[in-house]
């Protein structure tokens, strides 16, 4: 059975990614970079980002990496720049 963590996680979101390739990302596909929770969902994810940025989320594409640490792609609509929300963040 499958576990539903979504009500008792609280921070989906650790933090942004601003290295060379996520601002690429930024630029060229509309994609937001962050580490999340290893145990948040896509629907989590996206949840999460609508709702602390006001923006409408088309995508999210996640991965584990070597360290075990969650990071999800997501993509944002084409009424919604990733370099504004990035700017917001002050990364940009």
């Amino acid at each position: 059975k499958k576990k539903n963590y979504s009500c008792k996680m609280k921070n989906i979101i650790k933090n942004p990614i601003s290295t060379e390739k996520a601002v690429r990302l930024m630029e060229s596909d509309n994609k937001l970079v962050f580490m999340v929770e290893r145990k948040a969902t896509k629907q989590d994810i996206k949840k999460e980002i609508e709702k602390m940025f006001n923006v409408k989320v088309v995508k999210v594409n996640t991965l584990i990496n070597p360290y075990g640490q969650k990071k999800a792609y997501v993509k944002l609509s084409k009424e919604n720049k990733a370099i504004d929300v990035a700017t917001k963040l002050g990364f940009m």
